[in-house]
């Protein structure tokens, strides 16, 4: 009995360890993401995308790099495993007028195949342009926060990389469209 004891007070201590450094992390991570932003950086990673996509326009190599990075990290019923209602869901983006992105989602159940198709258009006038995520260890997906109300706004494959690569893609892209 003891034993057990112990060890959930020890779990308990090492959860809130871990808490407490999240948070207070946050706001070193968020100096980190502004610093990444500004500077010499975005120039190099910006000639980067435009020389790997072979275009000369920032907007078009981002938008590509996006869609790319979505599509690598789709969620897809096959890495749902253990899930009862397992489905695809893809996402494309594209620029619909100035200042505003539109979000085309796919939402394929694996079942029974039925599709569902959502646009959503962002105007990015006004808002924060550094996107954020959680991949919660529960889940198989990393979810990324809408920049408008912070709720859920696009669901990858859970992959800190490739969601740390995402955020920072349409990070710079709502930096783009900010511009006009």
């Amino acid at each position: 009995m003891r034993s057990r004891l112990t060890r959930r007070l020890g779990t308990l201590a090492l959860f809130t360890t871990w808490l407490v450094t999240a948070v207070l992390a946050t706001p070193a991570l968020h100096a980190a993401e502004s610093a990444a932003l500004n500077g010499a950086e975005p120039a190099r990673y910006l000639s980067e995308l435009k020389r790997l996509y072979l275009t000369k326009d920032e907007r078009q190599a981002l938008l590509a790099h996006s869609n790319e990075l979505l599509r690598s990290y789709a969620v897809r019923a096959a890495y749902q495993v253990g899930q009862r209602e397992r489905h695809d869901r893809v996402y494309q983006l594209s620029v619909s007028g100035p200042g505003e992105l539109l979000v085309h989602e796919q939402t394929r159940a694996a079942q029974d195949m039925t599709l569902a198709v959502r646009n959503q258009r962002l105007s990015v006038f006004g808002l924060d342009p550094y996107i954020r995520y959680d991949c919660p260890l529960t889940e198989q997906v990393c979810v990324f926060k809408s920049p408008v109300d912070g709720g859920p706004w696009l669901s990858i494959r859970r992959d800190h990389d490739g969601a740390a690569e995402l955020a920072k893609a349409l990070s710079f892209l709502l930096r783009n469209l900010q511009k006009g």
